[in-house]
């Protein structure tokens, strides 16, 4: 990529993709594409191509996808199934048409199956079943890997994909529906440090900012009350509470995203797809820490003094 190369950022407005936007600007790209989702629904096929054909992006970052965390997923798994298979398949198809250079695509760790030996190394890819709760959304991120490879093969492109840990950083999703587990829980302990202190309006501040099942800081105390309660955050005759899911023992791999996007960049000046044995790339901190361990230290840095 030249710093003048044509680049289209597709989902350039979530965690990741802001990540990767912000990075691109401070490295000097001064020609980058981007779309919101009510300008460009990638979802359809039509939209997609007559976007590329007018375009015509020499290199395409793929960070769009319906993410969420273990509630969305289970949920709402036609969704996740159906919109990331269709994105994936519409960009890359249409990446390979209107022959765009070079292409990365982004996934997620949750392709491995649930039983992989730690720590992930590519070579595991679809070696054991995955994780009941998030399948429909690994079928989908698997599928894209798999796209990528076929049209390497056949058509000779020059896509490649990165399975980046478990993220955090600006632009991440609060919502306690949908939410993954380290923005999860430092609302909660936000939240219960709100509660404790009795400051209803730093509480009424946040859920209007984040509403939670439609309950915003207007709505009457009672539903508010009930809401938190729902999500694990409670005022008990001990003092304030804050419920966690699991017993805190499973081992996690977190990364900021501004570090992803500085690998993602990385990847796109200088890696190709030959010299990716399985395709695709992990990319992580290399340490993991308790969920035990990361509420104990989310639960300092905000101030916390209740119960986990």
């Amino acid at each position: 990529m030249n710093k003048d190369s044509k680049v289209y950022l597709a989902g350039h407005d979530g965690l990741v993709g802001s990540a990767i936007h912000r990075g691109l600007i401070s490295h000097g790209y001064s020609d980058i594409i981007t779309r919101r989702f009510t300008e460009l629904d990638l979802r359809n096929q039509s939209e997609t191509e007559d976007f590329f054909k007018t375009e015509k992006p020499e290199y395409v970052f793929l960070a769009a996808a319906k993410v969420g965390g273990i509630i969305a997923n289970s949920t709402y798994k036609a969704e996740f199934i159906y919109d990331n298979i269709m994105i994936a398949s519409n960009v890359i198809h249409a990446s390979w048409k209107y022959g765009v250079k070079k292409l990365l695509n982004l996934g997620s760790s949750c392709i491995y199956p649930k039983l992989a030996p730690q720590p992930l190394k590519e070579e595991y890819l679809l070696s054991g079943y995955l994780e009941p709760t998030n399948d429909a959304y690994a079928v989908a991120k698997i599928a894209a890997i798999k796209m990528c490879n076929s049209y390497n093969e056949q058509y000779g492109t020059n896509f490649i994909s990165a399975m980046p840990t478990n993220l955090y950083g600006p632009f991440d999703n609060f919502n306690l529906e949908t939410s993954h587990v380290l923005p999860a829980i430092l609302r909660k302990m936000h939240l219960g440090k709100c509660l404790d202190n009795n400051d209803w309006g730093a509480i009424n501040s946040d859920l209007d900012k984040n509403p939670v099942e439609g309950i915003t800081g207007s709505s009457f105390e009672n539903d508010k009350v009930r809401v938190l309660r729902k999500y694990g955050v409670s005022a008990e005759s001990s003092g304030v509470v804050v419920t966690l899911w699991g017993d805190g023992t499973p081992m996690r791999e977190f990364l900021y995203s501004e570090d992803l996007a500085e690998a993602a960049i990385y990847l796109m000046e200088n890696t190709g797809h030959s010299s990716l044995a399985e395709g695709f790339i992990n990319i992580g901190s290399g340490t993991d820490i308790s969920i035990k361990e990361l509420s104990d230290l989310i639960k300092e840095i905000t101030g916390f003094t209740g119960t986990i």
